[in-house]
């Protein structure tokens, strides 16, 4: 009875505890909202104006791609229409090739071999097992799920050569974001034929690919990150959202990285020898969503040809999906062509593909979102693991600061011994 009633002791004082805690809190939110002037209210606006206009431009695309889908654009007026996120996208990527190289260079010169090395292979161990886990989620959620169930006949194929024109070569003369992310998924949602071929299956394989996308998005990566450095992830991912939405709009992780940049560094505070050596190199391996969307994709199009896959395929599945994310691109439906390595490596037929271009454009955006995702946040579990090294780093080059400044000082004569014994002797004489 006394061990009892301890514990209920004991518990009722953790209940009351949390509970004063919740109406803390709550009263400190309450007296927060009531201190809210229109100043402050102004100042937020502005802070967070372009992630607004991001976010709007995304709503306001999808609208009017679906609004103008019932006047049959055709092929040619599409991409006249789509022009502006076209020029969003070739202004991005002409920012890339530089940036990685810069960042690179800056981010190693910063550090020493021995901290660069320890944080690179922080940074290999959490690309690996991020990845290898976002292939498992995705082999399991389409076993489980199973959307391939029936036959191929009924779904639609879809696949275009693109041709050039003059008209072409002249807009590519011309070289906006928002805009132009309003204008890239307009162009994308007018530019489908068909909105019934998303029925059925290609319905059910969407649905498949963004559960698992989710899992490892929402589960995996902030539950990853929290065991590590035992912070909110939450409050980490708030500072991204620009990125988020960046990189939902151009599908483009290679696109987004001047954006995850400024988000990391400047709403974050993660350290820019972090993000410098990290950033660059995880946009270009670090494919989690892409690695979780080829090994879902291949066992559909599997069960769509009624394609019993034994385990051994399966583990081929997984090691091709994982490779292949890596050499991918990080530019728009790159997925696309490793997956052939994927479907090749237990011989399935690669002219499947075709089956799933249908949805592969809003897809690829949200592998994107997960890509840029899994990169930011391992920049802050690796510098939160490196901490020390760039604590050492910090007290090294404080001391050659001081060194420096010292060796700056004014040369002063120094008077000899001599000279010292004749100046005191002439003030006895006189």
């Amino acid at each position: 009875m006394t061990k009892s009633n301890g514990e209920e002791a004991r518990m009722g004082g953790r209940m009351e505890r949390f509970q004063q805690g919740v109406r803390k809190r709550t009263l400190l939110a309450k007296k927060k909202v009531q201190n809210i002037t229109k100043e402050d209210v102004k100042s937020y606006l502005f802070r967070n104006a372009f992630v607004l206009l991001t976010v709007t431009a995304v709503i306001v695309g999808t609208i009017l791609g679906f609004t103008l889908r019932p006047y049959k654009m055709s092929y040619r007026e599409v991409k006249y229409f789509s022009f502006p996120g076209e020029l969003l996208m070739r202004m991005l990527q002409m920012l890339v090739l530089p940036l990685i190289i810069s960042s690179l260079v800056t981010g190693m010169a910063a550090l020493d071999s021995k901290a660069s090395g320890k944080m690179g292979m922080r940074a290999v161990v959490y690309y690996m097992t991020t990845t290898i886990i976002a292939v498992v989620i995705g082999i399991i959620i389409v076993i489980i799920i199973h959307p391939g169930k029936g036959t191929k006949e009924n779904m639609h194929r879809e696949g275009k050569i693109v041709q050039v024109t003059a008209a072409d070569a002249f807009l590519d003369l011309i070289r906006y974001a928002p805009l132009g992310i309003l204008f890239l998924i307009a162009g994308k949602i007018v530019e489908m034929e068909d909105m019934g071929v998303i029925g059925g299956q290609l319905a059910m394989y969407t649905v498949t690919v963004i559960v698992g996308l989710l899992i490892h998005a929402v589960i995996v990566l902030p539950l990853l990150y929290f065991l590590v450095t035992r912070k909110n992830p939450w409050v980490f991912i708030g500072g991204l959202l620009q990125a988020l939405v960046t990189a939902l709009g151009t599908s483009s992780s290679s696109a987004t990285l001047p954006i995850t940049f400024k988000c990391l560094e400047e709403n974050n505070g993660v350290d820019k020898r972090v993000t410098r050596f990290v950033l660059p190199v995880g946009a270009t391996i670090n494919m989690d969503g892409t690695a979780l969307y080829e090994a879902l994709a291949a066992i559909f199009i599997a069960q769509v040809n009624n394609f019993d896959l034994n385990f051994g395929q399966i583990i081929t599945i997984s090691i091709t999906a994982t490779a292949a994310s890596i050499g991918a691109a990080g530019i728009p439906q790159a997925g696309l062509v490793t997956m052939v390595i994927v479907l090749t490596s237990v011989g399935l037929p690669t002219d499947d593909i075709t089956l799933i271009i249908a949805v592969d454009w809003f897809l690829d955006r949200l592998r994107t979102t997960t890509n840029v995702l899994g990169d930011s946040l391992g920049a802050g579990i690796v510098e939160h693991l490196s901490r020390h090294e760039l604590k050492n780093r910090d007290v090294e080059m404080g001391n050659s600061v001081i060194e420096e400044n010292e060796m700056k000082k004014p040369y002063q004569l120094i008077a000899q011994e001599s000279e010292i014994e004749k100046s005191i002797d002439s003030e006895t004489k006189m």
